[in-house]
């Protein structure tokens, strides 16, 4: 008997990156943190007593939502936190865009993005990133809804606060999400600062990144009250426990060792750049990235094949078979030693 929903057959599921078991691998293909998360974050989980795991966390994530209110210099009843960023984009599509057409976004982005509109019955308008992958905010006009990762990924590029501010100006009929995976690795401002002066602009971040708490699944959205109380409208009517306890007191530990933050970011960009100069060196077209990864364009050899050499060394990074992008590999910045070891692979070819 054949079980499944209509839409549970034929929707196309997200594909994550290769997570190997066995040890001795340089995993540089799901754009993880390589160091370690804040000490404090190790005191939380050393000094809390678990017999209040037996109790249900708050379901609201007050203190995890004063501290980052308190980071950005907004109010809370501005902030909405979920398992992830990808749960509460999830939850935004379904607040926003479920059912509606003329959702404006790239060809070239995260790639989650179709996998929800198919889920929550979405009528994206694709548009088309120009020749070196840049997004041309002349094309976001009109729509019922716009979102785009800044920086995008897998590219690496970014529009400025300017750029991101004309594409909410020209959708007031929609909401605008800026989805801000990588902004702590960038060169331009984050729209945060632009929710009190538009109620359509809802900005989304993630503590996977710059804060290494990958394996905590801890997000959280920034945005006018009105977008909020969406957001919470649906997540109560899904999950009304969308972080536990430990993850709140972890997230927030995070978030406040502000110098603990800066110093990981500092390094990875640096590691970033110098790697993208050594690829540089070898003749590969390496756009300027404004990530902790590195988007890069086989030069005198397919992208497969470096994939596959690589792979034999064991090192994984992302490689995709699509248009546009079937001849570039997604490189994440591990440690100083693991890029040193990625570069001495690639130049055996």
């Amino acid at each position: 008997m054949d079980y499944l929903s209509e839409k549970a057959k034929h929707i196309t599921p997200y594909v994550s990156g290769i997570q190997p078991r066995e040890p001795g691998w340089i995993k540089l293909n799901t754009n993880e943190n390589p160091y370690p998360p804040s000490p404090k974050v190790a005191d939380v989980f050393a000094n809390t007593d678990i017999a209040t795991l037996r109790l249900y966390p708050d379901s609201d994530s007050t203190m995890l939502r004063e501290a980052i209110a308190s980071r950005y210099n907004i109010c809370t009843e501005n902030i909405f936190c979920g398992n992830g960023s990808d749960e509460v984009l999830a939850l935004a599509y379904q607040a926003f865009f479920s059912g509606r057409e003329n959702i404006l976004t790239p060809d070239i982005s995260y790639a989650f993005y179709p996998v929800w509109s198919q889920m929550y019955d979405v009528s994206s308008k694709v548009l088309p990133l120009d020749d070196d992958f840049s997004i041309n905010i002349g094309d976001y006009k009109n729509g019922n809804g716009v979102i785009i990762p800044n920086p995008n990924a897998p590219t690496g590029k970014a529009l400025t606060l300017c750029e991101v501010e004309q594409i909410v100006k020209s959708n007031p009929n929609g909401v605008v999400i800026i989805d801000e995976a990588y902004i702590d690795f960038a060169a331009v401002e984050s729209a945060v600062s632009l929710i009190s002066t538009y109620e359509n602009l809802l900005v989304i971040q993630t503590f996977s990144k710059s804060y290494s708490l990958a394996g905590l699944r801890v997000g959280f959205a920034v945005g006018s009250k009105t977008l909020i109380d969406g957001l919470q409208r649906v997540k109560n009517a899904f999950n009304s426990y969308p972080l536990g306890m430990l993850e709140q007191k972890a997230a927030t530990a995070a978030i406040c060792d502000v110098d603990y933050w800066n110093k990981t970011r500092q390094d990875i960009i640096r590691t970033r750049d110098k790697t993208i100069e050594s690829l540089r060196g070898m003749g590969y077209h390496v756009p300027e990235s404004h990530t902790n990864f590195i988007f890069m364009k086989a030069n005198g050899n397919s992208a497969k094949n470096i994939y596959e050499h690589l792979l034999e060394n064991k090192i994984l990074v992302r490689y995709w078979q699509k248009p546009r992008i079937s001849e570039f590999l997604r490189v994440s910045v591990g440690t100083d030693k693991e890029m040193e070891l990625f570069v001495q692979c690639v130049r055996q070819l």
